[in-house]
């Protein structure tokens, strides 16, 4: 069995297959594209492009996706052109039981390179088609930020602003490219919407895009009527999403049991930049992408496929309710005490009781008080699903690991929002809070590389773990106090956690918090026993 010769002998197995014309979608889809996503990571093949799949198998809609990689070009070297842009989704649940789904709603793969003349000529010739509607994106949160950890523009960025937009280096600069593209050839209206997880998505994707059309307009390459553009809501709009669903690295477990099925395609693909993938794609069941509807040139039916549309202001109080307090600043919870204790998956951290019981404190206790109900989703089940249903499913291979990737880029929204809710709130008190300060002081200690049982181990990929890193290089196990102002840095970064945590109350506490922690080995241990069996 091999994804591009699957047919109908396939449902024997317990297979789902497509249930359309594919031929038909993908000569639909090239002569009128409507849906372009950028980013062709796990995330997008386990979610957009199997809701666009439901709404293709029952007939609602007669076009495919078509996706571009701006970052990593061999994933659609290997992991999509190989296999004729066929994915085969596994999706794990909870009580034990797996789907099968081969997943064909994308119709063309194209590698986001303005130096690849065929591909870029085409991302121009999808960009420039009145029929295209939305273009989205799974860049990840780090993909909207052009500048460094000192807030100044690396030489990529900068060389894109000085040679202009006919070969930019950065996604960003790309993406603003194929824009103006629209704009000089009809000025078509489109909607831009950003899929990734992070706060107010739409308005960073706005806001990098502008960066480079002010810079290109004042170097003299472009008009100012694409400034405009680019900011007429009946034109071109940012919409905010929310999105969650949990897609790990492809798992070995998962890799048996498709062999098992005599299913061919199985190898594990690891680029040059460190991306894991396949051509399958294990996830979870649970998933739910909220969006504001703010499409000026139409969308596809996607409400038919379970996504919520929904307006600005509630797809802010689902963003927070997720982000800032029943999954994200958990996940991240688990993935730091976890690297620290060595756990290899996060279902086996939700057995351990110190670990379990801070999601709890840090969820329940100090951020659903802050926590708005949004109405389209209830926080309390929303939370309890998480803690008791998703986290610990043992079908879930995820890894403390792969979520403590760039965890700086990630604190100020998964902490620092909850931080700034009780600064402002009029009835409860900042430096009550004991358990985010608890995980804070965790991170810094994470990032001294050293677990607790006192051995090396190499912390996540992260664009500031250099410059981090060097600040804690002088601090070893078993030091009674901390050089002078050795994590003033890092607790003082609003850049890092929206704001400096000395001025609200809460540096000098996590620094006693960390000093517990590098007491000695099983230092960590410890210290959670302190605070969470009191």
């Amino acid at each position: 069995m091999k994804l591009v010769h699957y047919d109908g002998s396939w449902k024997q197995k317990g297979y789902e297959i497509p249930e359309y014309d594919r031929e038909q979608i993908k000569q639909n889809t090239k002569e009128n594209p409507v849906w372009l996503h950028f980013g062709a990571g796990n995330i997008f093949r386990a979610f957009p492009a199997v809701g666009l799949q439901k709404l293709l198998n029952n007939g609602s809609f007669d076009k495919g996706v078509i996706v571009a990689e701006g970052f990593d070009y061999e994933i659609i070297e290997k992991a999509y052109r190989p296999y004729n842009n066929l994915s085969l989704l596994v999706v794990l649940k909870s009580n034990g039981s797996i789907e099968k789904k081969v997943i064909g709603s994308v119709t063309e793969s194209l590698i986001a390179d303005s130096a690849n003349g065929e591909d870029w000529r085409r991302l121009k010739e999808i960009f420039i088609n009145p029929s295209l509607q939305m273009v989205s994106f799974t860049i990840t949160e780090k993909g909207y930020s052009l500048v460094d950890s000192k807030g100044n523009y690396p030489e990529i960025v900068r060389n894109d602003f000085k040679a202009g937009p006919s070969q930019p280096m950065n996604i960003i600069g790309k993406v603003a490219a194929l824009l103006l593209h629209r704009y000089q050839h009809g000025g078509y209206p489109i909607a831009m919407v950003s899929m990734d997880n992070c706060s107010h998505n739409g308005d960073k994707l706005l806001a990098a895009i502008e960066v480079y059309a002010e810079n290109w307009v004042n170097n003299g390459f472009v008009e100012e009527g694409f400034l405009q553009y680019i900011n007429d809501p009946q034109k071109v709009t940012f919409p905010w999403t929310m999105i969650d669903k949990i897609t790990p690295r492809p798992d070995d477990k998962v890799k048996q049991i498709l062999r098992e099925d005599d299913f061919k395609d199985t190898d594990l693909i690891v680029t040059s930049k460190n991306t894991y993938t396949a051509p399958f794609v294990n996830a979870e069941e649970t998933e739910y992408l909220v969006i504001e509807d703010a499409f000026p040139n139409g969308r596809p039916p996607l409400e038919r496929a379970g996504f919520l549309f929904t307006d600005r202001e509630t797809v802010d109080k689902v963003e927070k309710m997720k982000v800032c307090t029943c999954l994200n600043p958990l996940h991240t919870a688990l993935a730091i005490f976890g690297c620290l204790l060595s756990y290899k998956t996060i279902w086996e951290e939700m057995k351990d009781p110190h670990l379990n019981k801070i999601i709890h404190k840090i969820g329940y206790k100090e951020g659903m008080p802050v926590v708005i109900n949004p109405g389209v989703l209830d926080p309390q089940e929303f939370i309890k699903a998480v803690i008791e249903l998703r986290l610990p499913n043992p079908f879930m291979p995820d890894a403390p690991q792969r979520i403590a990737t760039d965890t700086s880029q990630k604190l100020s929204i998964r902490f620092g929002e909850t931080i700034k809710a009780y600064v402002k709130s009029d009835h409860l008190n900042v430096t009550d809070l004991t358990f985010i300060p608890l995980t804070i002081a965790g991170w810094c200690r994470y990032l001294m590389g050293i677990n607790d049982e006192g051995e090396p181990f190499t912390p996540s990929p992260d664009p500031m773990l250099a410059e981090l890193q060097g600040y804690v290089k002088s601090i070893k196990l078993g030091d009674q106090k901390l050089p002078e102002e050795a994590l003033k840095p890092i607790l003082s970064n609003a850049k890092i956690f929206a704001l400096d945590l000395y001025q609200v109350g809460l540096g000098k506490k996590i620094e006693g918090m960390f000093l517990e922690m590098i007491a000695g080995t099983g230092a960590v241990r410890n210290t959670l026993k302190k605070y969470l069996e009191n």
